[in-house]
């Protein structure tokens, strides 16, 4: 039970993709059932005329009977197949998309628990809009003119009654609807964020024992549980006086018929008809009155789920908005270290206020190592991001060996990139190293981990290289980390290297042992190093110091 607009209200834009997947199957299967309506209707008509006289069998009329209702039957079972059917496709095609998408950056800030709420609640979220609420729609717009028109043969007045109260009963709907689709919208909100938290900080349950937060994040999980609890109540509240307020008007409709139909049988009537009912004509009209009101209650019924696929449609697109595009990769002819010219380069993320980095200008040559410091937030990373396709370039222009970078393009295909959170997946540690060329001999695998330190983590794992790690990195280290990362760059022979804090929370010994491997690591490539120690900024032949805006 909830509350509906009226029928012919058009979702917002944000839908109209999702409507091309819903056939027009459902809606005659729906049209269908009316019909079957009809045929029951008759049949009970000519069952009371039969036994009123007294003259034939009904046997007949039975028959009649058990057709309309083996046809209704049919009718709605085919027509909830079909929609589920087309349901299921019009959810296939939008989780591709989300998937899609969040396998591209991230621009915004985007979380796992947002990712997963999207590809699989709100995904699922529109399968109520597909299945049930188009179908209820379109069909509530045809059937009660057909059933009024057969109606209207038996009693032009029953018809007329029932045509003009259907007026109040769409109105009531058109309200109920407003005053629910606020309340729904909250509720499917709340619920969303509930589900993000939750999935976020099961994520994120090592790091919440770490800090004692275990007591802090059940509270804060428990508020939002009660919040969405309490706009769930709200909304069935609403639900609840919205459905009393049209099954009044639809008992009323009915009740005025059947007042009609009995004073017209008796002739008590206080004013004079053009027509007289006989008993079977009352009886048809009876049987089919409720049926004028049908369509509409199934729409009703719907109607939440029209709400639920408008709110999680729109938090699909934005989802699906807040990725980035696939930068373009930039092909390069030749193989030798590249000259890069930054020209005024200015970064500014989308819905900031201050840019990230302004107004840089700076030449490097061919084989050059660069070293970036300056204080966090003064864009070290983002200008590594923005030869990766992953920061925006709002203004200047961007040059190798002399050619003017497009707009968005990547440099990945020719850089060996370290970050300073190395992405770890679910295998083995040569795995995860070989990310960076698959097709790479396990030797070389080998030579790269004997190079940035690994061996005393390999020693201290069953396996070595064979080593399983999962999602989370089986407890490695920040270090451990970022030593994995720093093998998979030495293991693609990329001519541009860009190292993100390499040498980060190292003590002095393990910061000496991976400055001489990343002095290694340069030869033969332009570099830029993004660090805040004095120690690796020494190899660079240039240190470039950047400041907060």
């Amino acid at each position: 039970m909830t509350s509906a607009a009226l029928p012919g209200h058009q979702p917002r834009p944000v839908l109209s993709d999702l409507a091309r997947h819903a056939s027009r199957l459902p809606v005659l299967l729906l049209l269908i059932d009316s019909g079957g309506a009809v045929v029951f209707a008759g049949g009970i008509a000519g069952a009371v005329s039969t036994v009123a006289a007294g003259s034939a069998p009904v046997a007949g009329w039975i028959g009649l009977m058990l057709l309309g209702g083996a046809i209704r039957g049919a009718g709605t079972w085919a027509s909830a197949r079909v929609a589920a059917r087309d349901a299921q496709c019009a959810k296939q095609d939008v989780r591709e998309r989300v998937v899609a998408a969040l396998f591209r950056p991230l621009a915004g800030n985007g979380t796992t628990g947002a990712a997963m709420t999207g590809a699989v609640d709100e995904v699922e979220a529109i399968d109520g809009y597909v299945a049930r609420f188009l179908p209820a729609r379109r069909a509530a717009r045809i059937a009660p003119l057909i059933v009024g028109a057969a109606i209207g043969i038996a009693s032009p007045i029953s018809a007329a009654i029932l045509l003009l109260t259907l007026l109040p009963f769409i109105a009531t709907m058109a309200l109920a609807g407003g005053a629910a689709a606020a309340e729904s919208r909250r509720q499917f909100e709340a619920l969303a964020r509930l589900s993000i938290r939750f999935a976020d900080r099961v994520r994120a349950l090592p790091v919440i024992l770490a800090f004692g937060a275990v007591e802090r994040e059940t509270h804060g999980i428990a508020a939002a549980s009660d919040a969405v609890a309490a706009r769930t109540m709200r909304v069935l509240r609403v639900a609840f006086v919205s459905s009393a307020a049209l099954e009044f008007f639809a008992a009323l409709s009915v009740a005025l018929v059947a007042v009609y139909a009995g004073f017209n049988l008796l002739g008590l009537l206080p004013v004079n008809v053009p027509e007289h009912l006989t008993l079977g004509r009352a009886f048809f009209v009876l049987a089919l009155a409720p049926e004028v009101y049908a369509p509409m209650r199934r729409l009703a019924a719907a109607y939440h789920d029209r709400q639920a696929a408008e709110t999680a449609a729109e938090r699909i697109a934005g989802l699906v908005a807040a990725q980035a595009p696939r930068p373009p990769a930039w092909i390069r002819a030749g193989d030798g270290p590249p000259r890069l010219t930054f020209d005024r380069v200015t970064i500014r993320y989308p819905g900031t206020d201050h840019a990230a980095l302004e107004n840089l200008t700076l030449d490097i040559a061919p084989g050059e190592i660069i070293a970036l410091t300056g204080p966090s937030g003064s864009g070290k990373s983002s200008l590594l991001h923005l030869l990766l396709g992953l920061a925006p370039l709002s203004a200047g222009r961007v040059e190798i060996d002399g050619q003017t970078l497009p707009p968005d393009a990547s440099l990945a295909a020719m850089a060996a990139w370290s970050g300073q959170a190395p992405l770890l997946l679910p295998g083995t540690i040569a795995d995860n190293i070989a990310l960076s060329d698959p097709g790479a001999h396990p030797d070389a695998i080998a030579q790269v981990a004997a190079m940035t330190g690994l061996m005393p983590v390999l020693g201290r794992r069953r396996g070595g290289l064979h080593a399983q790690l999962d999602a989370r990195g089986s407890g490695l280290s920040g270090g451990e980390r970022r030593r994995i990362g720093l093998a998979r760059a030495m293991l693609k022979r990329g001519p541009l290297l860009l190292l993100d804090e390499p040498t980060a929370h190292l003590d002095r010994g393990a910061e000496t042992a991976m400055i001489a491997t990343i002095r290694h690591a340069c030869r033969g490539r332009t570099v830029l190093i993004a660090t805040h120690s004095p120690a690796l900024a020494a190899i660079a032949g240039r240190v470039i110091a950047l400041d907060c805006r």
